[in-house]
């Protein structure tokens, strides 16, 4: 990895001298568009004619072109249904010139007929059905988050953004290690995480940094047709979409301060990389360290992401991206649930704990990096078809200890700490082919997706077992044993341990085909039909200290995944219907049965959903809502049944366990009046196993989350006067109580509901930013878990400067 940073940095050195020199020889273009009244004119472009620059205006009416070569050019400044402006100007070596332009409407008129290129209005996603869909043309639901807002928000924590969408919970905070141990959110009834970037497998045991997000995208569902189930769940996926190069050089640097001894700085710099213009570049990168509101606790990160686009012809276009993210954590205060007995407390303010308290100490850490590489090349074969041919890789680690407490006794509370050292090693190879393109059959118009994918899995295991190091009490400070934990007496304890380690590594691959046609029936009706085939195949899990392969690890199995969608536009480009049929499945590995009759061999499980809903964009998109009602249905669960032969009962493992997850979800996102932004959500889930183990029959999973869930947000921003840029935020999120234990076996353990407030001052000019912001307005006391707490974040409090070029 050193290696790949190294060469990384020395091509950015280079470029980046190179783009120096370019600056000291070449001009820039900048100035103001406002309308005939004088109000600054958003989203304009503004255009060198014969000359491959173009640009967009910002939403004081501001542009900026650079990487200009001296001599004569005509610019030209247009959008959608407005008189276009000409004005021909003269650009020398050096030279910064000013040039403003007063459009012919007013900004009444400008509000009316500038739809396509208004803010407000969503873009087209390349990523949410893996062809280019509007969000009134695609029938899945989706949630997209972009930078400006996580920018709004000063987001330090990654998670935090996420807050933003309607019925997702964080249900786990990252553990550091390679099995589940990432940042698990749930999702109508489901656990998801980040699993995807640009739409490409990427995971991490660790925590993703905000620097490098372009956009979030959240696909509610099943969604296994167009990306597979190797890393999809099925109550959606997170895709993080990064930020790519652009043809104008600028940037911004950031530093943040604020509690716990918060500390961040950030970057991100991007523009031309040579004379030609046609190389460019984008380099982001953050260093953050914080404590924890804990006795003990702190995490660090330090994220370089790289990225190239080289337009090698009018047809060809490759992109290079990567990210190198290094960090290292103590583990989170995570306490365990007893699995096997009634619960003896059953909230956390029964357990009596003191929650500041982390029974551990800075020496006992994790590290997590994690390395994404990615190289994209995009052919268009003639006006109708594209080619897309995609190679990427994805490492991530776990170096260091594993720490968590577990209330394992059978009469009390007491806390038992828990500790392994883990070495682990994950990569993921993803090959993809795709084409997309547009045909005709008679006057019926086909968008069209036909794609292969392939995709290594491999797993290297070197952990030592778990070692039980005591017991503490978490009610009283005067514990003896609380302070005895180091890492000098672990490594001890893991030494003397007789316990067998576990030294293994798995291979899988996954090899599918895939298509998708979007066929326009009518102008307003719109129906999409998906199938995917997908061939997993694991070639086992090798124990190396026994030089065998473990049983049952071995195995193939083949599945079909469909996808059906209708959408029929009411009023055509702002009101659409929706309805859908989506699926998903999950490989499952054989079994040992007990008797040899019975067969181990098992299904995928499947999950299918269907969903009907509506999607609005009123007022010239000022106004977009979403609202759907779903109902997910998962077969081919497995569970545990009595086989009576010869008189004597054996516990077999049957298929036939069902889990139902059904509910609805509405999201409003508003720009009634130039600064005003308003976003909203709303989600409803019930969720319960139909048929399961006696335990956990007709009871809602664990992994399922709140029922109920809110987020609100409210933003204004002056754009006129002399505090024009001065601007105030506002909202929060509600999250119903969470049963993070229900079973029979324990009872219910319930974390109680509660209501997060934050709100955030700013003042943000064209060369600089500054913000203020406090969470947690309330001061909440409030956990997540699943079979587990963990205590949040209190009160914090973050202090922002951004200066920008």
């Amino acid at each position: 990895m050193k290696i790949k940073l190294r060469l990384f940095l020395f091509l950015f050195l280079i470029t980046g001298s190179q783009t120096v020199l370019l600056a000291q020889q070449n001009g820039v273009l900048q100035g103001q568009v406002t309308t005939a009244d004088g109000k600054p004119a958003e989203s304009i472009t503004v255009s060198l004619a014969n000359f491959k620059k173009t640009t967009a205006t910002n939403q004081k009416g501001e542009y900026k072109l650079t990487g200009i070569k001296p001599g004569t050019y005509t610019i030209r400044v247009t959008g959608v249904g407005l008189t276009t402006v000409e004005k021909t100007i003269t650009i020398n070596a050096g030279e910064i010139l000013v040039t403003d332009f007063s459009l012919n409407e007013n900004h009444a008129t400008l509000q009316e007929v500038v739809i396509a290129t208004s803010k407000s209005k969503p873009s087209f996603s390349e990523t949410a059905a893996k062809m280019p869909l509007s969000r009134l043309e695609n029938p899945q639901v989706y949630t997209s988050i972009s930078k400006e807002l996580i920018n709004q928000q000063m987001t330090v924590d990654f998670s935090n953004a996420l807050k933003n969408t309607p019925g997702l919970f964080k249900i786990q905070g990252n553990r550091g290690i390679n099995t589940d141990g990432a940042t698990f959110y749930s999702l109508r009834g489901f656990r998801t995480e980040v699993s995807m970037v640009d739409g490409l497998p990427s995971q991490s045991n660790g925590e993703w940094d905000p620097i490098t997000v372009e956009h979030l995208e959240v696909l509610k569902g099943p969604s296994a047709t167009l990306y597979g189930s190797a890393v999809t769940s099925f109550g959606g996926l997170i895709n993080l979409v990064t930020k790519k190069p652009v043809d104008t050089f600028g940037g911004q640097v950031s530093f943040y301060t604020g509690s716990y001894n918060l500390t961040r700085f950030s970057a991100d710099v991007y523009g031309p990389a040579n004379k030609e213009g046609n190389l460019f570049f984008r380099l982001n990168a953050a260093y953050q360290n914080q404590q924890s509101f804990q006795d003990a606790g702190f995490r660090k990160s330090i994220v370089i992401a790289p990225a190239f686009e080289i337009r090698a012809s009018d047809r060809l276009k490759i992109n290079l991206n990567a990210e190198f993210n290094n960090s290292e954590m103590t583990s989170p205060s995570t306490i365990f649930l007893n699995r096997t007995r009634q619960f003896v407390a059953r909230t956390p303010d029964e357990l009596g704990f003191n929650w500041k308290r982390s029974y551990t100490t800075n020496d006992i850490t994790m590290k997590m990096p994690t390395t994404n590489i990615r190289a994209i090349a995009t052919y268009k074969l003639n006006s109708d078809w594209t080619s897309q041919t995609i190679i990427s890789s994805n490492t991530r680690k776990s170096d260091g200890y594993y720490q968590y407490q577990f209330i394992r006794k059978a009469t009390d509370d007491t806390l038992e700490r828990n500790v392994s050292l883990q070495n682990t090693i994950n990569t993921a190879l993803n090959i993809q082919q795709n084409f997309t393109g547009k045909f005709n059959t008679g006057s019926i118009k086909h968008r069209a997706l036909v794609g292969l994918d392939y995709v290594h899995f491999k797993v290297n295991n070197d952990n030592s077992p778990y070692i039980v190091f005591d017991f503490v009490n978490g009610e009283y400070y005067d514990d003896r044993n609380y302070a005895k934990i180091s890492r000098y007496a672990l490594d001890q304890r893991i030494a003397a341990s007789t316990a067998s380690a576990t030294r293994n590594h798995t291979v899988s691959e996954v090899y599918s085909a895939y298509a998708s046609d979007v066929v326009n029936i009518t102008s307003q009706l719109m129906a999409m039909l998906s199938l995917r085939v997908d061939r997993f195949s694991s070639q086992g899990t090798r124990n190396h200290l026994a030089d065998t392969l473990q049983a049952n690890t071995r195995y193939q199995q083949t599945s079909f995944s469909p996808k059906f969608g209708l959408v029929y536009q009411v009023v055509k480009n702002q009101v659409s219907v929706f309805a859908n049929y989506m699926n998903g499945f999950s490989n499952l590995a054989p079994v040992t049965q007990p008797v040899p009759e019975v067969s181990g061999v098992l299904k995928p499980q499947q999950a299918n959903q269907v969903e009907a809903g509506v999607k609005v964009e009123l007022f010239n998109s000022k106004l977009n809502v979403t609202a759907s009602y779903y109902d997910i249905q998962v077969d081919n669960m497995t569970r545990t049944d009595v086989y009576v032969k010869d008189g004597l009962n054996y516990n077999i493992t049957v298929q036939d366990g069902t889990q139902r997850s059904k509910g609805f979800e509405v999201e409003l996102q508003a720009n009634p009046v130039t600064g005003l932004h308003m976003l909203a959500g709303y989600s409803y889930n019930d969720s319960r196993l139909t048929k399961g183990a006696p335990a956990l029959q007709d009871r809602r999973p664990a992994s399922a989350g709140p029922r109920n869930l809110g987020n609100a947000w409210i933003s204004y921003t002056l754009s006129n006067g002399k505090a024009k840029g001065l601007g105030i935020g506002f909202g929060g999120n509600y999250v119903d109580e969470h049963m993070t234990a229900n079973s029979a076996t324990t009872g219910v353990f319930t974390l109680p509901a509660y209501t997060l407030l934050n709100g955030t001052v700013f003042y943000d000019a064209r060369w600089y930013r500054l913000g203020v912001k406090l969470d947690n307005i309330t001061n909440e006391l409030y956990f997540v878990g699943q079979g587990t707490l963990t205590p949040q974040m209190p009160r914090s409090f973050i202090a922002n400067v951004t200066i920008k070029f």
